[in-house]
């Protein structure tokens, strides 16, 4: 067996500053809350310390925000589009120091955010752009405007993209922006903060507080907020929507999920499995549309679970900056202490848990690959959302069977089908409740297309033309 060598990315690429301030009206300022540190996920090192927004200093950034939102709106689409465009460039000039970034602060490993989530946050924002000036064209009016201020608040799974799939359109549809990040990484929107400098982008256009849950609230509850958007857990969304419910802010949720991955017996097997790997280990399982439930047919179960088994064998757990990296490090201590407990919670139950030979690292916080098998719909690990590297085993015999264990979930956000028929593909679509279907594929995103849920999914669409009804006054 030939073993890989250690292919470190350099950390000198980024300069991390000892603390971080507020970004608000183009420039950073001190926050009247409590500091709090951000650390490294893979070995607890601390990062940095980042001011705490209040709801004094929630008040200043939705007032700048405000104030520059009359000259933003007025600002004929195409001048607004040579900014994005710009912002867009600055990403890809500084992709690499943006990517090291992310897997610094977030555990990620350093080959998802260099080549999945830096190319797409430059697409979302060039894609964007190109809309500023044709939205008269989108099938929303003649002359659609946008809302106004748009409060923002963003998960720690994909910080950077969030913040793309978040930004991009708001600023295209004129509105002004103000956007929390989530308190364990708010390392790259700070640096975006920066970009906007670099870019000339007027003061105010977008504004940053960073602060944990409060900060959060006090951005969601201010009565000068036009819009709310909000990426993260099902539980927070709730609140949200009950706490804007009867004003006249329009809101978009986009929360938890409890996809099914559903392999047929006439599936590529070889590509079914990398299908399967990729929607639940990618990330480390930290993603809302993850697959996390395996749907298989009967006839090919045991067979799947053997080549699946030998495939997670070779995936190479460890340093996030090691190119080499497949598997990186869990975002935080307290995400990695749910993990465990679902997972011990399924064992108690019943199910057969099982993880390739890997060592953990004796720092940070880590989780091997994981399969249930003989799992029953009635479990905690087949019900609930484990946000993790986890992966939940159920059989079916039918395509009606399947459809039907499919949708037994209180979520909708997404579904991957594996067969070679066509039109089993289009009536397994037809019938499943989820926003997005994957065809003979999973974890697929474009700036193009649509993305969103139902049920306890959420709400609202991101992405897409469809992207941008979201931010105008429609």
């Amino acid at each position: 067996m030939f073993e890989y060598a250690p292919a470190p990315e350099s950390r000198d690429v980024v300069d991390i500053k000892p603390s971080y301030g507020l970004f608000i009206g183009g420039e950073f300022t001190d926050g009247t809350g409590t500091p709090f540190k951000t650390v490294n996920p893979a070995s607890e090192e601390v990062l940095s310390e980042v001011a705490s927004a209040s709801a004094d200093d929630v008040d200043r950034a939705v007032r700048a925000a405000r104030e520059a939102f009359g000259t933003w709106s007025a600002m004929p689409g195409s001048e607004r589009a040579k900014y994005l465009f710009r912002i867009a460039r600055i990403i890809q000039e500084r992709s690499r120091e943006l990517a090291v970034l992310e897997s610094l602060d977030n555990g990620k490993p350093i080959r998802e955010s260099r080549d999945v989530d830096l190319p797409l946050v430059a697409a979302h924002f060039f894609y964007y752009a190109g809309w500023a000036d044709k939205l008269s064209y989108a099938g929303y009016g003649p002359s659609p405007r946008p809302l106004g201020v748009a409060g923002q608040v963003i998960p720690w799974n994909f910080p950077l993209l969030m913040l793309a799939w978040k930004i991009a359109p708001a600023l295209a549809c004129g509105n002004t922006v103000v956007l929390k990040p989530a308190e364990t990484t708010p390392l790259t929107a700070l640096l975006f903060a920066e970009i906007c400098r670099q870019a000339d982008l007027p003061p105010g256009v977008v504004n940053i507080v960073t602060g944990a849950g409060e900060t959060g609230a006090a951005l969601v509850n201010h009565p000068d907020v036009d819009k709310v958007a909000f990426t993260g857990s099902t539980e927070v969304g709730r609140l949200i929507a009950r706490s804007v419910a009867g004003t006249r802010k329009k809101v978009t949720l986009e929360l938890g999920g409890k996809a099914a991955n559903i392999v047929f017996d006439d599936a590529a097997l070889d590509q079914a499995v990398e299908g399967v790997v990729n929607g639940i280990f990618f990330n480390q399982g930290h993603v809302c549309c993850a697959g996390s439930r395996l749907l298989v047919q009967e006839s090919i179960a045991e067979e799947l679970l053997e080549a699946l088994k030998r495939r997670l064998a070779t995936l190479r757990l460890g340093d996030p900056l090691d190119k080499n990296t497949d598997i990186g490090a869990i975002n935080s201590a307290a995400q990695l202490a749910k993990i465990r407990e679902l997972s011990d919670h399924g064992e108690l139950e019943g199910a057969e848990r099982w993880s390739p030979a890997c060592a953990l690292p004796e720092r940070g916080f880590w989780f091997p690959p994981t399969i249930f098998t003989g799992v029953a719909q009635s479990h905690r690990i087949a019900r609930e959302e484990v946000f993790g590297p986890v992966l939940s085993v159920l059989t079916f015999r039918t395509p009606a069977e399947a459809v039907e264990k499919a949708n037994n979930t209180p979520y909708g956000l997404s579904a991957g089908v594996w067969t070679e028929k066509g039109s089993r593909i289009l009536w397994m679509a037809d019938r499943l409740r989820a926003g997005v279907v994957w065809a003979n594929t999973f974890n697929r995103f474009d700036p193009t297309s649509p993305f969103g849920g139902y049920k306890e999914s959420g709400y609202g669409r991101e992405g897409g033309r469809h992207g941008l009804e979201a931010y105008l006054d429609v």
